[in-house]
This record gives structure tokens, sequence and C-alpha cells, in this order.
């Protein structure tokens, strides 16, 4: 499938697919979405000192990244577990360069080295950093043998342009795979998605979402399936 590197309203890049006319990240701010989505109201709102993160959907890595440099901040043991059946060239990831947005730290050395490591095998990336990078289909491939995570990072394509990853089985997966009182966040806000997740066990909400969406979701894991 063509992929075209472009800029965001924010001034960072993401890829853009002419194909199915989508993009990985919101063209009104690529980092602006991810640090409000994933940072703010997943990794930043979780309370645990040491948490386990889950992201389906690894794309870019600019989730990864953002939180790579928060756990860096806050001297926060943190461990990332990254689902993708889709490997990106690296002369793409060289061009998005998210790198040099955040240049506190050793931000450009953490963003190649998310990128450099292998697949399958943990890693850790920085003091406060390790990640474990999986190439299976998750709509199909039985994961490896994985803890329960503390946080879940659900990025997959609109449920328009990929809606087998927005099923019930998906999401009752996701919620196996989530701790007690877990944390489970999307950019998404569909009432059909919000209905769904709450049929596999977790507690909705809708927030105010990024610049470009009026809405966001956000579920945490306090109920059982009867």
């Amino acid at each position: 499938m063509k992929r075209e590197v472009i800029i965001t309203a924010d001034g960072s890049k993401t890829i853009f697919l002419p194909d199915i006319q989508e993009q990985y990240h919101s063209k009104n701010g690529a980092i602006t979405e991810s640090e409000y989505v994933f940072i703010e109201k997943g990794y930043l709102y979780h309370t645990s000192k040491t948490p386990a993160i889950l992201e389906i959907g690894f794309g870019t890595g600019l989730n990864c990244f953002l939180t790579a440099i928060q756990a860096e901040r806050q001297k926060r043991n943190t461990l990332y577990f990254a689902i993708d059946n889709c490997k990106l060239e690296q002369s793409l990831i060289k061009e998005l360069d998210y790198g040099n947005f955040n240049l506190n730290l050793n931000s450009a050395k953490i963003f190649e080295y998310i990128h450099s490591c292998r697949w399958g095998v943990l890693t850790l990336i920085s003091n406060y950093f390790q990640l474990y990078k999986i190439n299976v289909d998750f709509t199909s491939e039985e994961l490896p043998d994985i803890k329960p995570c503390d946080i879940i990072y659900f990025d997959a394509f609109g449920p328009d342009k990929q809606p087998e990853m927005w099923t019930p089985k998906i999401f009752n997966k996701i919620y196996d795979l989530t701790s007690a009182g877990g944390v489970f966040v999307t950019y998404s806000a569909k009432g059909e998605v919000r209905r769904q997740l709450g049929y596999a066990g977790f507690d909705m909400q809708r927030l105010p979402g990024p610049p470009g969406k009026k809405e966001m979701l956000r579920g945490r894991k306090i109920k059982s399936i009867i």
C-alpha cells in the first residue's frame, strides 16, 4: 500500500494512505493528538508507579516514543508491549523525525532505538523504559505470554477503515489483557464502540477530544463478565 509523509497542523508529520484515504494520526496535529489521547488521558491518568502498557497499533512508534519520554521525566519504570503486523520502512521512520520534536533528554536517540531494536525481544530503551514489540495479527494470532497491562492504547485505524479491529471479539480479548483497575483509551468516540467496550466489561466515559475531534473514549476495568 502506498504511503506518503505529510505535515500536520502542529508541524509534526504523519503517514497518509491515499488508497484508503486514511492517515496514521490526526491532520490537526499528530503529536498534539498523541500527547492528549494517550499520554494525558492514559499514561498520566493511571496512578501505578510501575505501569505496564499494551499498545495495539504501534505504527510510527509515536505513542511509544512520547511515553518513553514521560517515563524518563517522571522516573517511572514502564514496561511497554506494542503489537502491529505491519512494519514501516526505515526511510519513512527517518523522514518522520519525531525525535527532533522533543529535544530534552536523549529524545532523538530514544526514538531511533525504539525503531532499531529487535522485534520479539524485551529491550531496555532507557533507564526507565522497557519495550517488547510483537509482530502479530491481533485479530487472528495468539500473543506471547504477556502480563495483564495497566493501560491500553487502542490506536487502530478507524472503524470504517479497519472494521475487523473494532469487534466484540477484539474488545473481549483486550479486556482479558487488562489488569484490574486498568485503563483503556482511544481517539474514537463512536456510540457503537462505546457500547461494545461496555459489554466487554469496561466502565466507559466520554471525554473532550483533541483538536479536530469533539470527544474520545476512556474506560476502566471494574466490572466482571457475567
